[in-house]
């Protein structure tokens, strides 16, 4: 009976740190951030994830972790902070993905002429225009359309072969591949908008032209609605051309997760208590 306690409290520790990592990751996502989600619903499913993957933890929480961790509470409340610590992190990649899609919209936005309009948007639970507000949903339903949830899962599992529970993670590891990907957060955004504001910078150069040669006419009421029509049409014809832009933008998500991993190489967790 004493043992049977022991594994049942060995492996409640490990969903409940794993709870801790999945947690910070997924609520720094578009998908459990939504103000649709119930909180009830966002926690079960985290448990439900970090009891799938319980067998996984098992392996990586030893019996000796777990006892050194049950026995010092400091050493606990160490292990949990750095599981949010590397959650937060991981999704920090998630979200730079989709920051993309946010800085497209705005910047189509103003191109077009639709950043004074402000709408409810239901994803980031905050007023965001038009089509930046269209830009986040459409990134989140083609998230599911390219499985890229399963791939999310997948790192989930591997994340615990590099990063066991109730380990060390270095910071350093993680620092190069996010910045990396900060720095190619505006390209990828500026990718995704490109031909339609290329669309509008030909449009600007018509309206330059016809109010040069016919200053009589008001160019601010001719030159809005024309614009408008114009990058919605260029918008609906590139989105047909817009899969791979996006694809790349999901890729680099486990890419820095991958570079991530294979960092940790280098800095090899070391148990707590071992």
């Amino acid at each position: 009976m004493q043992n049977l306690l022991s594994l049942d409290l060995g492996w409640l520790l490990a969903v409940g740190l794993l709870s801790l990592r999945v947690g910070a990751t997924l609520l720094m996502t578009p998908v459990l951030a939504a103000s649709s989600v119930p909180p009830t619903v966002r926690v079960l499913i985290v448990i439900a994830i970090a009891c799938m993957c319980s067998g996984l933890s098992q392996s990586a929480l030893s019996h000796d972790v777990a006892g050194s961790l049950i026995d010092h509470p400091g050493l606990l409340i160490q292990a949990a902070a750095a599981e949010l610590a590397l959650g937060a992190t991981l999704g920090l990649g998630i979200l730079l993905a989709f920051g993309a899609f946010s800085i497209a919209g705005s910047l189509l936005d103003i191109q077009i002429g639709f950043g004074i309009a402000q709408v409810f948007d239901p994803v980031a639970n905050t007023q965001s225009s038009i089509l930046t507000s269209a830009f986040n949903q459409i990134a989140l339903v083609a998230f599911f359309l390219v499985d890229a949830h399963h791939a999310l899962l997948r790192g989930f599992a591997y994340s615990l072969e590099r990063f066991p529970l109730g380990g060390e993670w270095s910071v350093d590891a993680a620092f190069a591949p996010v910045a990396k990907q900060v720095a190619g957060l505006f390209s990828l955004g500026f990718a995704l908008a490109a031909p339609v504001v290329f669309c509008i910078l030909l449009i600007d150069l018509m309206l330059g032209v016809v109010a040069r040669n016919l200053p009589q006419i008001n160019m601010l009421v001719l030159g809005v609605p024309v614009k408008i029509t114009a990058g919605l049409i260029a918008l609906s014809l590139w989105f047909g051309g817009m899969g791979n832009t996006m694809s790349t933008a999901y890729a680099s998500i486990f890419r820095t997760w991958d570079a991530i991993f294979s960092a940790s190489a280098m800095h090899r967790p070391t148990a707590r208590g071992a």
